[in-house]
């Protein structure tokens, strides 16, 4: 029997593969984009790296970033992601998101949803199609797309995502939360048309009927009765900036939808602000006061000016409802409200998700392989600490999660949520023979995240190897910085008639 030839042996680390339970220290060998060997004997190679005292495991799959371009993902690199999904967002036309990540490269894996909120602004109110968020996030505010599709409308909206789906999108944003009053009919017909192709969708939901009693149907109650009523897999994004308070009513709604068997998944990031555009329609200041914030509870990101009152508030909204802000909606330092967070952290089969944004520059944006980032450059810090800051806070610190179930949650449950649709996903999120080599080695004691709400841009630290399709992006702790490894991650839609 011939061995295996291996390229390069990852050895002496503790092993962990989140869905076999292997947890031991072993030699983890690399050939080409492929782990090929997984033991507990010593494996021959001349090219060893010591990895003794450090952690091995799958990269982190972030199924939820919005910061696409190199810059972002090498902050997301270094938190320990090797795959990253815009998917509640999504965009359109999705063939031109992938072409333009390709013309450049990426440090990590990519990947779209298409966007049921940018193809109605499309349609309604003729936005311009853009591989970015910067075409979704200037047409947030704008109440003209969020009205009534009439029929020849809503089949070309409909046309434009069957042929995202026909070239690969992983699924269908819906940002319904930004579009509250929408027909709730027409939230049930794009979850059939994600049915039918077979994929997932990923619903910004609208708010709860507790605190906002005018939408036309609870946001948390639409998710799980879609999923039941059309058989699709409906992923609840956020579930803790869109709960929050309020997250035991909607884990007891999970709980029953999921003991029904409705296919519904959640995800949840660590932080209690959570950051979107000014316009967005639960930030109008009669919206903020149902849902017990008040102006001051939103900073503009790129002056760092906390909004005084619904006076200023209105002002800002006017003249740049694009703008990101970010919104304070559970106090961290208060243990009621920590507590809340933790509850949607710690939901049953929850992934974790960034919902990481792009940066904000200090004057016009550098080329993309600019690095270190330009001083002033700003963000939200769960685009830069969402993963470290989980293994610090509900591992390592409170034991909340032990270290396989927290390393599950960042790798093998977002890779489980897709696989039915995305058949790659089926080699990711795992660490074993006939895995793709998206590793992370990480120092157990060390790992943590440094982003603040100030400083969203100091990156995390701990992560001391990170190898994309077997290449190095991080190495001995620093960034390789001509490495850019990362590949298309795309759908296999099995819709065979075209869209109604």
């Amino acid at each position: 029997m011939g061995r295996t030839l291996v390229d390069l042996v990852l050895t002496g680390g503790r092993v962990i593969d989140p869905e076999s339970g292997f947890d031991e220290v072993a030699d983890v060998g690399i050939a080409g984009d492929r782990v090929v060997s997984v033991s507990t004997a010593p494996l021959e190679c001349s090219n060893r790296i010591d990895v003794s005292g450090l952690v091995v495991c799958p990269g982190f799959i972030d199924l939820h970033s919005h910061g696409q371009a190199i810059p972002e993902q090498r902050l997301q690199a270094l938190d320990g992601v090797t795959t990253a999904l815009e998917l509640e967002a999504g965009t359109t036309t999705v063939a031109a998101a992938y072409a333009h990540a390709a013309s450049q490269g990426r440090p990590l894996n990519y990947g779209y949803a298409t966007s049921w909120a940018l193809a109605r602004m499309i349609e309604l109110i003729g936005a311009t199609p853009a591989p970015n968020l910067q075409a979704i996030l200037k047409h947030l505010g704008n109440p003209a797309w969020q009205v009534p599709a009439s029929v020849k409308q809503r089949a070309r909206i409909f046309q434009r995502l069957y042929q995202d789906l026909a070239d690969g999108a992983l699924g269908i944003g819906i940002l319904v939360g930004y579009a509250p009053q929408v027909d709730p009919d027409e939230f049930v017909m794009v979850a059939g048309l994600a049915a039918q192709a077979g994929v997932p969708t990923y619903t910004h939901a609208r708010p709860l009927i507790e605190v906002d009693p005018g939408v036309p149907v609870d946001g948390a109650s639409e998710i799980i009765r879609a999923a039941g009523e059309t058989g699709a897999h409906m992923h609840y994004c956020h579930v803790n900036s869109t709960s929050a308070r309020r997250i035991e009513k909607v884990r007891t709604l999970l709980d029953k939808a999921q003991a029904e068997g409705a296919p519904v998944s959640v995800e949840a990031y660590p932080y209690g602000a959570g950051s979107t555009a000014i316009g967005a329609a639960f930030l109008a200041p009669e919206a903020l006061k149902r849902s017990d914030l008040k102006p001051s509870d939103i900073v503009v990101v790129a002056t760092g000016e906390r909004i005084a009152d619904e006076k200023r508030l209105l002002e800002l909204r006017a003249a740049d409802p694009g703008a990101l802000v970010m919104v304070y909606f559970l106090d961290e330092t208060n243990p009621v409200d920590h507590k809340h967070l933790e509850r949607a952290l710690t939901y049953p089969g929850g992934a974790i998700a960034s919902d990481a944004v792009p940066l904000t520059w200090p004057g016009q944006p550098p080329p993309p392989m600019t690095w270190p980032l330009p001083p002033g450059t700003l963000v939200h810090p769960r685009s830069a600490g969402t993963f470290a800051k989980v293994l610090r806070t509900l591992w390592r610190e409170s034991g909340l999660l032990s270290l396989p179930e927290a390393i599950a949650r960042c790798s093998l449950i977002p890779a489980q949520i897709l696989e039915k649709a995305v058949p790659a996903m089926c080699r990711k999120g795992r660490l074993t023979a006939g895995s793709d080599a998206d590793v992370l080695v990480f120092d157990p004691v060390r790992i943590a995240d440094q982003a603040t709400y100030v400083d969203g841009v100091r990156p995390s630290v701990g992560v001391v190897h990170l190898l994309v399709n077997g290449s190095f992006v991080v190495r001995d702790s620093s960034l390789v910085l001509d490495s850019l490894p990362g590949r298309p991650v795309r759908a296999s839609m099995s819709l065979s008639a075209n869209a109604e």
